[in-house]
């Protein structure tokens, strides 16, 4: 887990936390949590989402369960040092729709002394690393692996399904477009799914 007390009270600098896991595995909520510990402890707090998550509201951070807390959306990483104030902690949602910049941008406020908490999800509904979150992962000093429940087997679920045949990067949804998995239940619908587009594309050349 993460330390909020370190032992050499001398030293200035920050640090990185990142927590991480598939869709519905209680990443927001964790992050949400956080963030609230640190402003019962009147620290001052600043939270960030990218623009392009306005599933729920343009500027709440909201988990599945609608727990909320007020952010400031910006378009890209290079926003947020413009933005932070004289503050004690960072908090960051969905870090996988941000740029690569996002990593240096985390480094550059921990080094500055700042707590910066990241919440993001580790693979695309591929099962592929997603954007920069393994660098974030890589550098930071704390990661949490939050996992989800499959909803074939039961198990534990660290993969996002997506269950339709859309194949952009990003595409926004919830339960209706998309489901947490296990490894053998991802991998066998994957397969299904492959297996029915060839023999669609079959038919289509004969």
């Amino acid at each position: 887990m993460f330390l909020e007390n370190t032992v050499n009270q001398n030293e200035q600098f920050g640090w990185i936390e990142v927590i991480c896991g598939s869709m519905f595995s209680g990443k927001t909520e964790e992050l949400i949590r956080r963030l609230k510990r640190a402003q019962i402890a009147k620290q001052q707090v600043e939270i960030f989402k990218p623009t392009v998550d306005n599933r729920y509201d343009d500027e709440l951070v909201t988990s599945h369960d609608l727990n909320q807390i007020r952010s400031t959306p910006v378009p890209a990483a290079a926003n947020i040092p413009l933005l932070v104030n004289d503050c004690d902690v960072v908090g960051i949602d969905e870090a996988q729709f941000f740029d690569d910049e996002i990593v240096q941008v985390c480094n550059d406020l921990a080094n500055r002394g700042i707590r910066v908490i990241v919440a993001g999800l580790d693979m695309d509904f591929k099962g592929n690393p997603f954007g920069p979150m393994p660098a974030l992962m890589a550098t930071a000093e704390y990661v949490t692996k939050v996992h989800a429940v499959c909803t074939q087997t039961g198990n534990l679920a660290q993969y996002s399904y997506r269950k339709s045949q859309e194949d952009s990067l990003v595409v926004l949804g919830e339960k209706e477009a998309y489901e947490p998995l296990s490894r053998a239940a991802f991998f066998k619908l994957k397969k299904q799914k492959a297996d029915a587009k060839d023999n669609s594309a079959k038919k289509n050349k004969t």
